[in-house]
């Protein structure tokens, strides 16, 4: 949304807004108190009183509000869109503005995909690395430096080395060599 101006966004979504039905009494109420209470200096109480006037048609209040948040400018055009996203969020979802948003960004990438590529080894995997992690952990504390064990134990250890990363690689290179001047 960085590349359209919610002033256009605005202008765009106001007949879509304004359809009979889209925003219901109570909506357009909560909306304006929120712009009223959070930012008083987008709608005053005078002006909040104005678009909350029961006497006066849904549809009427509906499109005075948003030709006067038009012409405040984008910034409370903007605090708009955050008010009906906290208060209708689903409705905020299918405004043509945000389908056409969506619809252009072709280098969005998608949470399906996402998913895919991200986890493509799956939870075995990452318990099979754990256990190889844990096991290692547990035989190099177990295991006593004066036991015969400990040379099997030190070329395991110092085959696995190559394995890992370079930080764990080090660790490991660095504990057969403590446990190698030790005997």
């Amino acid at each position: 949304m960085p590349d359209q101006p919610y002033y256009d966004r605005l202008v765009q979504d106001a007949p879509f807004l304004t359809s009979n039905g889209r925003l219901s009494e109570q909506l357009v109420d909560k909306i304006t108190l929120q712009l009223n209470r959070v930012y008083p200096q987008i709608l005053t109480n005078k002006e909040a009183e104005k678009f909350r006037n029961p006497k006066t048609p849904l549809q009427t209040r509906l499109t005075e509000l948003l030709w006067h948040l038009q012409k405040k400018g984008d910034r409370d055009c903007q605090e708009f869109y955050r008010a009906l996203q906290n208060n209708a969020d689903q409705l905020y979802t299918t405004l043509p503005s945000r389908k056409k948003q969506k619809a252009s960004d072709s280098t969005e990438v998608h949470s399906d995909q996402e998913k895919y590529i991200l986890n493509d080894r799956g939870p075995a995997f990452f318990l099979t690395c754990f256990s190889v992690a844990a096991g290692l952990a547990l035989l190099m504390y177990c295991v006593s430096p004066d036991a015969k064990v400990a040379v099997g134990t030190r070329k395991i250890v110092g085959f696995s080395a190559l394995g890992f990363g370079r930080h764990v690689r080090n660790i490991l290179i660095s504990y057969m060599e403590d446990t190698s001047r030790k005997t």
